[in-house]
């Protein structure tokens, strides 16, 4: 087997003499104030000055952030403990003047309360811990190894994909890029480990909640056996899995080593609250190779100080997001029903959101830094998970149908490993090279037609090649609507969507208007309920207030219907769509089974 450790080849990026050891220090003495103070011993420098910084954004999270807003007490001191003159230039950046070659101390205190972040956490159970909003760098010594040592509460457990240094509190890295892609979990904790294959895992669990640990390590230990489902070999030899049960926050975050998942504490109990989470492990476990060992030009090496532009997001993210369901079906974690009923909410957000015809694949990816959210972003605009998974079950598809299952999109990832592994990052033209080089056919108009422009996916052709059907319910019950949605605010009912072409928005409706009445009776709790007594097709008058004066217009109901559309089996499904959905999927066609 090929053993690749992602960090000793990011370590070897720009690669320099080495010097010494950037050695940190965390301490936690007020952990209910989310306090710590940190200490960066960086080795000694001739430069009449030094740029410290601490990131502006952190891995698995394209966005800018403000995480050097905690900073306080900022200090800077020479070998013998004399204060050294410093200036803060940047919002993230401070110089330090040395006057002759020294080794620079800084010292400063963070304030660590920003759970959902995933960057950085204090309290009196715990931190959670990401270099990227606790410890800062210099570009000088970047590439030099890194020690990290916490003073925390006696009852505190520290976890980390890094190994540990001279005590179960202290860990080292390669690098600083290492560094800032393994966080660490310390606090009250449970802790699980386990090996399977050969490679070491573990799974620390924060907080209480309705979570079952052992049908969660089951679910892993299958789970990290299917990488080679996809790739030829994996790029770590021990992983860990941390988790936190929360009071609200939720998300998860994929690094180097490990990964960080959140969950509200009684979000884990039900079939379908357990698949979300098993999902997002699934996803953060795809990582470890798609962005974690190979990545899109632009993010390679990562820029922590600015924004780091790719037009191939999509594939970072979407794709991963599509490979979730084939190795959570492949190792029976999920079953085919339950994956056409993943598969059928994506397709029905797709085809809800009006912005899938205005921007492309790879417009959403390198606009991923700056798309926002809201009622104008789902008009406008997609994104490169959505989007990104619709494609790369569109890719999968074609490859298989054309080469008679002889090439699949799982293929062209494990290529996109082989050749392109970092430091590197991979290109469109690379991406264009390899289905050249699987298939023998140019993919370039493909490229255009679906990801440089909006794609136009035409899923009841795309499904039945693998013998499924996008079909409504039989006892679905037709609607009136006036496409859009809203929140209850008290005795209105305010918009909080209003779809772009739409019978609200041709009226001339928008987010934060209050409906009042339609056709003169007061609204009800809800929009569906209060558009119960009209049909598709009828013309109505919509009472509103906006800016605390009341207005009215007139527009045609449009139809909707009370339950979405499902993706299930075609029961005439014939031997050549069975055959390829089981070299789509990995296991047998539905009919098959019912067969059997």
């Amino acid at each position: 087997m090929k053993k690749r450790l992602v960090l000793s080849m990011l370590a070897a990026c720009c690669a320099a003499p080495a010097l010494a050891d950037v050695n940190y220090s965390l301490s936690i003495t007020q952990p209910q104030h989310h306090l710590g103070n940190v200490s960066v011993e960086f080795p000694k420098s001739a430069q009449s000055h030094i740029d410290v910084k601490l990131p502006a954004w952190r891995t698995g999270r394209y966005e800018i952030l403000n995480l050097a807003n905690g900073v306080r007490y900022f200090a800077a001191t020479d070998d013998n403990g004399n204060a050294l003159k410093w200036e803060k230039i940047n919002h993230s950046t401070w110089r330090v003047h040395l006057a002759e070659p020294t080794h620079v101390n800084i010292d400063y205190q963070v304030y660590a309360n920003e759970l959902g972040k995933r960057a950085r956490h204090i309290d009196d159970s715990h931190a959670f811990i990401d270099a990227s909003g606790f410890f800062m760098f210099s570009e000088s010594f970047r590439q030099e190894p890194v020690t990290v040592d916490l003073k925390v509460p006696k009852a505190w457990r520290s976890v980390s994909g890094m190994e540990n240094a001279s005590n179960k509190h202290s860990f080292k890295a390669a690098d600083y890029d290492v560094l800032v892609d393994s966080p660490i979990e310390t606090g009250i904790n449970k802790l699980h480990k386990f090996e399977v294959d050969g490679r070491q895992y573990e799974l620390v669990i924060w907080g209480e909640g309705n979570y079952d640990e052992q049908l969660m390590l089951t679910d892993l230990k299958k789970l990290v056996t299917t990488g080679n489902v996809i790739w030829n070999s994996y790029p770590y030899e021990r992983y860990v899995f941390m988790v936190h049960a929360t009071s609200g926050a939720g998300g998860a975050t994929e690094h180097l080593n490990s990964t960080i998942i959140q969950r509200p504490r009684n979000r884990f109990g039900s079939r379908e609250d357990y698949l979300g989470f098993i999902s997002t492990a699934a996803h953060e476990f795809i990582h470890t190779w798609n962005v974690k060992a190979y990545r899109p030009k632009g993010l390679a090496p990562y820029d922590y100080t600015n924004m780091n532009y790719s037009n191939l997001l999509w594939i970072s993210e979407g794709s991963t997001s599509y490979f979730e369901d084939h190795l959570l079906v492949r190792s029976g974690i999920e079953t085919t029903d339950e994956f056409f009923k993943v598969m059928s909410k994506t397709i029905n957000r797709h085809l809800q959101t009006p912005g899938r015809e205005v921007q492309s694949a790879s417009e959403t990816s390198f606009d991923k830094w700056i798309n926002q959210g809201g009622d104008h972003a789902r008009n406008y605009s997609t994104n490169i998970y959505l989007e990104g998974s619709l494609l790369s079950m569109l890719l999968d598809i074609h490859l298989l149908e054309t080469t008679q299952a002889k090439v699949n999109y799982r293929q062209v990832h494990n290529a996109l490993y082989n050749k392109h592994t970092l430091p590197q990052g991979f290109t469109e033209q690379d991406v264009l090279a390899i289905l050249k080089e699987l298939t023998g056919e140019d993919y370039t108009t493909w490229w255009h037609d679906n990801v440089s422009t909006p794609a136009n996916i035409d899923f009841d052709a795309l499904l039945g090649k693998v013998g499924l059907k996008l079909t409504r319910p039989e006892r679905a019950k037709p609607l009136a609507s006036i496409d859009a949605t809203a929140k209850n605010s008290g005795e209105l009912l305010t918009l909080t969507h209003v779809r772009r072409g739409g019978a609200a928005w041709q009226a001339g409706l928008t987010t934060d208007d209050k409906i009042v009445a339609v056709n003169k009776q007061h609204v009800g709790k809800d929009l569906k309920s209060s558009l119960e007594v009209f049909k598709a097709g009828e013309k109505v008058t919509i009472d509103f207030i906006r800016r605390d004066a009341l207005q009215s217009t007139t527009l045609v109901l449009s139809q909707d219907y009370d339950k979405p559309k499902k993706v299930v089996a075609d029961k005439n499904a014939t031997l050549s769509q069975r055959a390829l959905f089981k070299a789509w999927m990995g296991v047998e066609h539905p009919i098959n089974v019912q067969a059997d």
